[in-house]
């Protein structure tokens, strides 16, 4: 059985937590964030997000960061549901060329894995009972 650490080996560089795009948030991460703050829920998206669309993102700072990221994550131990899944995430199961496209802005990713297994582990990770295997 493969584990996270066959496809993936965090540095803990931060590039993760950088760039365009953003980390979209659902209603419990903003929940859980802005406990962990112990500030309302209102004072959170309002300081700490943006609006994508309709949706909300975590805001960042001038230099692209995350606007949470001091040379490592400040909220960690409550990191939004996106953070936690890097880099096994749903675009994957779009398209598992995307991994080669991330394993060459994250040095944590190994690029030369096996798609199929990839592609299965990924499926296992986001709870999916079964996964098409596009090619």
């Amino acid at each position: 059985m493969a584990s996270d650490r066959n496809f993936f080996q965090c540095t803990q560089c931060g590039d993760c937590c950088k760039g365009f795009g953003g980390t979209y948030l659902t209603d419990n991460d903003m929940a859980a964030i802005a406990a962990h703050l112990d500030i309302p829920l209102s004072t959170f998206k309002k300081r700490y997000c943006a609006l994508s669309g309709k949706r909300y993102v975590l805001a960042q700072r001038d230099d692209g960061f995350c606007i949470f990221f001091d040379r490592n994550c400040s909220i960690h131990s409550i990191k939004p549901a996106m953070c936690r899944k890097w880099p096994f995430i749903d675009s994957l199961l779009k398209d598992i060329g995307n991994w080669h496209i991330m394993s060459s802005v994250c040095p944590g990713i190994r690029p030369d894995v096996d798609e199929d297994q990839l592609r299965d582990y990924v499926c296992k990770s986001l709870g999916r009972s079964s996964c098409s295997s596009k090619k």
